[in-house]
């Protein structure tokens, strides 16, 4: 990793890549200690405390700018959610799903839909954040016009961060928007540290304790980028075939499955159903059902209970499943095989070879499951039973980490492969 750096800084294109891409994310960073005046933030700071609610995952991705109340507190969330529902619409739309069809066009228009749509989630997630802060006194002063210009300017951040997101990919290195949450959940690393060191300081935990918990999150970490890395192997096989008088020899090739591609949006979807009835509920901190949702030891939703964990672990393995099925499509990868004179070998082409992509796709999407529930019950039990609450590293950061470092590598590897090659025919 040193080396490609290195090498890719001996490069003016790319070391002028870099510099751009260092100086949009300090421009982000410094917006994000921009704070919005009226706003309470000890009440937010309570409220993100927690390593397992909604609100603490939306502080991870903003990088604490929603703690801070800052004015680009809400990140790139919106547009992350508008970019999830816009992919499932794609599947369950035909008219959206012949549109992802017609090439570099259709993706374009895509692409304009969703961020159009990311202001609209904008509104809503600025609205419903100053809906649950006036039902807590967090607005010291809420008249309209101070609500007004506060989700105004919560919206335009978002839109700020993601044209933010779209400089780093076009003038940058990597994804924008993946980079400045990597950026975001990196800058919370030296809390998290500050964090353990005053736990070990007021003696709440002994030496020993942060040792095996230091240790245990490396090994997550290492276990993360190997499957990150692994992929099972689908080998197909092209017939030779004859273009004009020429005669082309078959060829053989793989379709590659990634163990644990869906994990990250898996988990989402998972915390997102299990941390919504919570949200409504704070909204209504007074009523009888509220407080069951929040603090019932039979309430499924109370991350307390061992239900809660049970219960995040099958939705996480069902949501894995769902998504790899609905995004890897076998019925249209058997078709497209067909079409182009390829088959798996001993499979026979059309239906049978569905089949056996769903097989393979079921086995890799419930492994992945498997691991991606392991990662979202760790941080639930050390939180529950241990002395280190909300500092527990969240399951969807790692996988996060893990895979902005592996595809801002791979960019930069190809990029240097590709300057390569022009040096050489020049």
């Amino acid at each position: 990793m040193l080396s490609t750096l290195r090498n890719a800084w001996k490069v003016p294109d790319l070391r002028k890549r870099l510099l751009w891409t260092v100086l949009i994310v300090a421009i982000y960073r410094l917006g994000s200690h921009i704070p919005v005046p009226g706003i309470d933030t000890d009440y937010l700071k309570n409220l993100t405390q927690s390593g397992n609610s909604l609100w603490s995952f939306y502080d991870l991705m903003s990088g604490g700018a929603l703690s801070r109340f800052s004015i680009l507190a809400l990140g790139v969330v919106p547009y992350i959610n508008s970019s999830i529902i816009m992919q499932l619409l794609t599947i369950a739309i035909p008219p959206l799903e012949q549109l992802s069809k017609e090439g570099e066009e259709g993706r374009k228009k895509i692409q304009k839909i969703t961020r159009y749509a990311s202001i609209g989630f904008g509104l809503i997630t600025a609205y419903g954040t100053l809906a649950l802060m006036n039902q807590q006194g967090g607005i010291k002063d809420s008249n309209y016009a101070l609500i007004y210009q506060i989700i105004l300017t919560l919206t335009v951040g978002s839109v700020f961060c993601m044209w933010l997101g779209d400089q780093i990919t076009v003038k940058g290195i990597g994804n924008g928007i993946s980079l400045i949450i990597f950026i975001n959940i990196v800058s919370r690393v030296p809390s998290t540290v500050a964090s353990l060191g005053r736990l070990q300081q007021t003696e709440q935990v002994d030496p020993v304790q942060v040792i095996l918990l230091v240790v245990f999150i490396l090994a997550l970490l290492a276990g993360v980028i190997y499957l990150s890395l692994a992929e099972r192997r689908v080998t197909v096989q092209y017939a030779g075939k004859a273009v004009g008088n020429k005669m082309y020899k078959g060829q053989s090739t793989h379709i590659p499955l990634s163990l644990i591609g869906s994990a990250v949006i898996a988990i989402i979807f998972a915390m997102s159903v299990m941390q919504f009835p919570q949200t409504v509920a704070q909204l209504f901190p007074s009523k009888e059902w509220a407080k069951w949702i929040m603090s019932s030891s039979y309430s499924v939703f109370n991350s307390k209970t061992w239900m809660y964990a049970v219960v995040y672990a099958l939705l996480t393995i069902f949501f894995t499943w769902f998504y790899t099925q609905v995004t890897f499509k076998p019925d249209e990868m058997a078709e497209n095989m067909n079409k182009s004179a390829g088959f798996v070998p001993g499979i026979r082409p059309g239906k049978p070879t569905e089949k056996y992509l769903e097989r393979m796709l079921t086995r890799v999407s419930l492994f992945g499951g498997l691991f991606a529930a392991f990662l979202v019950i760790v941080p639930i039990v050390i939180e529950n039973n241990t002395q280190f609450k909300g500092i527990a590293f969240g399951p969807t950061s790692i996988l996060i980490l893990v895979g902005v470092a592996l595809d801002v590598m791979r960019t930069l590897e190809s990029q240097l492969v590709v300057r390569h090659y022009q040096g050489f025919l020049k």
